[in-house]
């Protein structure tokens, strides 16, 4: 069977959501059986013998995501949301926008001290959102062995920020430029 090319199956759209933008859309990756699985398996295989407790997927495309990867790791997952969206009681972290502050929020009771997580989320650009929920999950007392991404986006240095808080990220492509 010949190797899947996932960055051949992330589709840019220029100009979203404002000009200047180069959007890389993955919907079209995760739309191929092959690419999804692929995509999955590149991105559960180095922590497959690292004892993962649950994995923590970032709204929305985390939620894809992270939910395959937690089935393939054999764990549980864990939403991580934008303020307001879940129904039990939940703890939130500030992150910085571009004009404004927003929120992301856990249950409280969805991650026991301790627990071993995978922070996933399908792209890493300034690295805030991906900050925010490494705070998070720091407040639940959670080790968090590592941050997985389909995408990086090196010239924002978002991996550089997320590893700066001590935390291994693993990508499976980058686009330059962007």
């Amino acid at each position: 069977m010949p190797e899947t090319d996932i960055r051949a199956l992330v589709r840019t759209i220029p100009d979203y959501p404002k000009p200047g933008i180069m959007f890389r859309d993955i919907t079209t990756l995760l739309g191929d059986a092959a690419g999804l699985t692929a995509c999955v398996q590149q991105l559960a295989a180095p922590y497959a013998d690292k004892n993962i407790d649950a994995v923590a997927g970032i709204e929305a495309r985390g939620f894809i995501l992270g939910g395959a990867i937690a089935d393939r790791l054999g764990c549980g997952f864990v939403p991580i949301r934008k303020k307001g969206k879940l129904p039990g009681k939940a703890i939130g972290q500030d992150y910085e926008l571009e004009y404004g502050v927003d929120v992301i929020e856990v249950h409280e009771d969805g991650i026991a001290k301790g627990e071993r997580i995978l922070l996933v989320d399908d792209l890493i650009a300034t690295g805030g959102t991906a900050e925010a929920a490494v705070k998070l999950l720091r407040k639940l007392d959670a080790e968090i062995v590592a941050a997985a991404f389909v995408i990086d986006l090196p010239d924002l240095k978002g991996r550089e920020r997320v590893e700066a808080l001590g935390i291994e990220c693993h990508t499976l492509i980058e686009f330059e430029g962007d």
